[in-house]
């Protein structure tokens, strides 16, 4: 007999439906399948007999073959076990065949029949809505992930035995239903607060700055001086994620298999802060079957890199592409991947290798060579990429002691709001959103400056050796500053404050 059985696969940020085509013949018991499977596909046949007999039910002794078309594209994950499992059943007619139109099936199994979490269930069902599909079979712990999606009836599955009794109506089985914008206010809070904070006034401006335009953030001081916190916090003081930015970021999640079991919905901004021994594919993304890296996870955040000089070459350099286009591309020999990376960058490194060049209490131990060699692992094409360079000085005793409380985050996001829509109104129908965003022409047309301005962005040139990029940047961070001060135009007072900000640009001894 001849079935066929819904199921999905993922390519990058996408899904595509798979037919598991199901035919079992005359012949000596075989269990084979084809369609390009990878090994976790193959190995499901294991999974899958042991899962129908300990249910309870027969396993056919013939010739079974299961084809995944289409047959050109490599199928991978352990997902395919249930449609596989239920095409199986239904060709032996434990299920009924006319119950399985417009349903798609997503699980993996064990082998006693209960059913365990995939990852990508959001995608999935993403594409079963737009392909029309009314019933969505998932596991359980994947259920209220799949709920997101509106329009369509989840299912939340434990066992093997579920599927058949419900598609057998012996038993009754309610579709998931949440409150989604409840849950998507539930989800909106942060740890940290900015009023936490002691000291660090040009810092925090800056830091505010980053924020109202979506600029890039390198920050240099000794160690303990608050540059890890002032990273932490940088989510809190951004614009809120709208619902469809929340599903953006949550679809990454949900392809890397990054999503805990309480956490169905990424509503705040993320923060990603791997560790320096990280490789160029965690941080980009990569492997056989390309899954999302770090600048992935961090879509619609905040990527921090601690201690940035000690990262792998090849890891930062990999960073300059998708921090000027906002997608990264990996290639492999079947497959062609894309993964969103509109993030914000934020590294932090210390003058030196002891880290108290410059320091106002301690003495710097590192001879100058040593100094110029460590700020030389930063290639001068990725500081170039960065828009403001900020000093974070050591804090002094009494404003540590200090118990008062600096600005909330809530009220520097006001300002931030207020910034941001102003470049909203402004690049509307441009596809971009903040300033950091604007292309050569744009910086043309809304980065206008006067004589005045024009001298001093000479000066930042000729006589601090500012490349035509660095410059670029200059513009984009006045134009910024000037939002900032509800300015239309770009003024030369904002032209020195963001040339402050490109201090790596020379050199520290």
């Amino acid at each position: 007999m001849f079935v066929k059985v819904l199921g999905m696969s993922i390519i990058g940020m996408e899904s595509y439906p798979v037919s598991v085509e199901v035919d079992i013949s005359a012949g000596l018991p075989q269990f084979s399948t084809v369609g390009l499977p990878d090994a976790s596909v193959k190995e499901s046949r294991d999974r899958i007999k042991a899962a129908i007999k300990n249910s309870g039910y027969r396993f056919p002794r013939s010739h079974v073959t299961v084809n995944l078309a289409p047959a050109d594209i490599k199928k991978e994950g352990t997902g395919f076990d249930l449609p596989i499992a239920v095409g199986i059943l239904a060709a032996e007619e434990l299920i009924k065949e006319d119950s399985l139109p417009e349903c798609f099936f997503i699980g993996e199994l064990s082998l006693d029949g209960s059913i365990k979490s995939v990852r990508g269930v959001l995608p999935a069902a993403l594409k079963a809505k737009e392909l029309g599909i009314k019933r969505v079979f998932v596991p359980k712990e994947n259920a209220a992930e799949a709920a997101m999606v509106e329009g369509i009836d989840v299912f939340g599955l434990n066992t093997l035995p579920d599927v058949v009794d419900f598609l057998g109506n012996r038993k009754i089985i309610e579709p998931l239903a949440l409150d989604i914008s409840r849950i998507f206010q539930e989800h909106r809070q942060y740890d940290f607060d900015f009023n936490e904070i002691k000291g660090q006034r040009q810092a925090l401006r800056a830091m505010e700055i980053a924020a109202a335009g979506g600029h890039n953030v390198i920050m240099i001081g000794p160690p303990g001086s608050g540059k890890s916190m002032l990273a932490k916090r940088m989510p809190t003081i951004l614009p809120d994620l709208s619902f469809d930015e929340a599903m953006e970021v949550t679809k990454v999640f949900s392809v890397a298999g990054s999503l805990s079991k309480t956490q169905n919905l990424i509503a705040v901004r993320p923060f990603r802060a791997p560790h320096h021994t990280i490789s160029d594919a965690g941080l980009v993304g990569g492997g056989q079957t390309p899954r999302p890296g770090e600048i992935s996870l961090s879509h619609l955040g905040v990527l921090f890199l601690d201690e940035l000089p000690e990262f792998k070459k090849n890891a930062l350099e990999a960073l300059r592409q998708p921090l000027e286009e906002g997608n990264i591309t990996i290639t492999r020999s079947l497959v062609t991947a894309s993964f969103p990376a509109k993030f914000m960058l934020i590294a932090a490194m210390n003058p030196c290798p002891c880290g108290y060049f410059g320091d106002r209490i301690r003495t710097c131990r590192c001879s100058p060579q040593q100094i110029r060699q460590y700020q030389a692992k930063i290639s001068g094409p990725l500081l170039d990429r960065i828009d403001l360079h900020i000093e974070v000085p050591s804090v002094k005793y009494r404003a540590l002691a200090s118990k008062e409380a600096g600005e909330s985050s809530a009220t520097i996001k006001e300002r931030v709001n207020k910034a941001r829509n102003r470049q909203i109104k402004r690049y509307e129908g441009n596809g971009i959103y903040c300033n950091a965003r604007m292309s050569e022409k744009q910086i043309k047309v809304y980065c206008s400056v006067d004589e005045e301005s024009q001298g001093l962005l000479e000066m930042a040139i000729e006589k601090l050796g500012m490349s035509a990029r660095a410059m670029n940047r200059i513009l984009k961070v006045a134009r910024t500053i000037a939002d900032m001060e509800n300015q239309e135009t770009v003024k030369s007072a904002h032209i020195a404050e963001a040339i402050q900000y490109r201090s790596l640009d020379r050199s520290l001894i």
